[in-house]
Formats: structure tokens, sequence, C-alpha cells
């Protein structure tokens, strides 16, 4: 554990998003409004795929396991948010903190990855017509998303591992509404180059690997969209891919610029509005993305409306 003055830290201070009172009512309605919806939009996705054999297919398979790994990444930090907000209680255990880094990592990796698998399986659909049925198997999804899970599980914890041997031998005040990596370094009174070196070797393999998988995936896919025909089948091609590339560049825009820069660039004020986008918005933000912008599950819930109604 953390070591404050020769003495073991036992609790910090979240400061949260605002010391403002008067601001403090109109945060936790708004935030709790996002959560539900939030919730609300990824279990109707997840729903509609388990429901509908019509989606019970590699891609909606991968779909689902994003919408649960949406709704985890929200309840990691939203709820607690919340409850420092209504009950203006700021502190936080040191075990309690440890434990929220190391599930927000993990399922923030586990999206992180199943993007990659996700760009993959569009690739195969796209590029490899003949062979996805057969590449693509019930049990090759399963073990691509079990593979995910024992990845991120494994890197969490070497970052939750980390951040439990970081010394603390000043405030213990944390500039940030949850326990996360740039904080507790910026709070450490340690050199944190050891770590800082960790996070963008280790950190950059784990996560840009996915992104690499993302990016020559898609240059497949764009440039077997070109050779096709016609512009209807060009734009039935393209619109399997629309929804997957809105949600990389969203996870990845903020992702970047949270993680991958020095701990001396670290700005409090910006970096708060980053990881509320990050972490609360984006997962909301999903949900419409791949409802919405989906024609498929669009069809699969007005299905599922009609049948509720009849």
């Amino acid at each position: 554990m953390g070591r404050h003055n020769g003495t073991t830290v036992t609790e910090f201070t979240l400061l949260g998003l605002s010391d403002l009172p008067k601001l403090q009512p109109f945060l936790f309605v708004l935030f709790l409004c996002i959560y539900l919806i939030t919730l609300a939009g990824n279990a109707l996705i997840i729903s509609v795929i388990k429901a509908d054999r019509q989606l019970h297919t590699p891609m909606y398979y991968f779909l689902g396991n994003f919408s649960l790994v949406d709704i985890c990444l929200s309840s990691v930090t939203v709820p607690r948010l919340l409850a420092q907000i209504i009950s203006d209680r700021k502190s936080i255990s040191f075990a309690s903190c440890i434990a929220q880094l190391h599930f927000f990592i993990l399922v923030g990796t586990l999206e992180d990855l199943l993007l990659g698998v996700m760009a993959f399986d569009r690739y195969m659909a796209i590029c490899n017509p003949l062979r996805y049925p057969v590449v693509m198997s019930k049990r090759l999804c399963s073990l691509l998303v079990a593979s995910c899970w024992i990845i991120s599980s494994l890197h969490a914890l070497i970052y939750s591992i980390m951040a439990s041997r970081l010394p603390f031998c000043g405030s213990t005040i944390i500039h940030h509404f949850f326990c996360d990596i740039p904080p507790l370094l910026k709070l450490s009174c340690a050199d944190t180059t050891t770590y800082e070196l960790v996070i963008f070797t280790e950190g950059s393999l784990v996560v840009m690997s996915p992104c690499i998988l993302i990016i020559v995936s898609y240059i497949y896919i764009i440039s077997a969209i070109l050779k096709v025909s016609s512009k209807e089948g060009r734009s039935k091609a393209f619109s399997t891919c629309i929804s997957h590339l809105m949600v990389v560049i969203l996870f990845y825009g903020t992702d970047m610029f949270t993680y991958f820069r020095p701990s001396s660039s670290y700005s409090l004020n910006y970096d708060r509005v980053v990881s509320v986008m990050y972490t609360i918005v984006t997962p909301m933000l999903n949900s419409f993305i791949y409802s919405l912008r989906n024609s498929d599950v669009k069809r699969a819930i007005q299905r599922a409306i009609s049948r509720t109604l009849q």
C-alpha cells in the first residue's frame, strides 16, 4: 500500500467535478439521466440481439458483448460519482481506489480489444465473404471474446499492482472524480519515470495492437468496397462499417489524449472533461450509434415492438 510520511495511506479524497454547491443538483440529475439512458440503451441492444434469430451472427455477438462492456464501464465510475454528489462524502479508501482503477482499466481495455475484433469481423465479411461463415465460427468467436477478457484482466492487474506500490508522502487529494492512473502518478512523491515507461510500452502494445488491426482491416475493406461496381453495393457494404467507425473515433480520440502523454502535461480541469466524455458520455452515445445507425438493429427493435403490441 502507498505510504504517507512513513504511515500507510488508508484513504484518498476525490474532489469530483465541481466545488460549486449550486451546481451539484444539476450535475446529479444530468449524470443520473445519462447513466439510466446508458443502461437502458445497451440493455435494449443486448435483449434484441438475444431475442432476434436474424441477429445471431458473429457481428452482433461481438456487439452484444460490447454493449455489456459499455454498461460495466459506466457502472465503474458513475454510481460512486452520484453518491459523492448527493452525500458530499468525497473520501475513498485505498483498497476501493485500487479496485476501481483495476476494473476501470479492465473494461476500458476490453472495449479496445473488442473494437479490434469487430474490425477483423468486418474485414472477413466484406473481403472474404465465401470463407466468412467457416472462419468466423461460434467456437472462434467465443475464443476471441475469452481472449479479450484474459488479456484485459492481466493488463489491469499490472496497472493496479503498480498503483498500489506508488509512494504517497504528501497530499492525498485526487483532482478527479474517480481513481485513474494519471492523477495517481501526479499525486505520487516518487520519480514516476519507470511507471510512465511501463504505461507507454506495455500500454502501447495492448492498446495500439487493436488500433493497428483496425487500420489495416479498414484499408482492405475500403479497397474492396471501391472495387464494387454498383453504387448500391458500395453503400450497403459501407453501411455495415459506419457505426463501428464512429465508435472507434470516439474511443481512440479520448483514450489517446488521456493516457499516451507525459504526466507533466496533465491538466486537471481539461482532463476531467475528457474523462467525462470517455467514461460517461461515450457509452451512452455508443448505444445510440448502434441502434439508430444500424438498419438491422432498428428493424429488430421494430419487430420486437410489433410482437409486444400484438
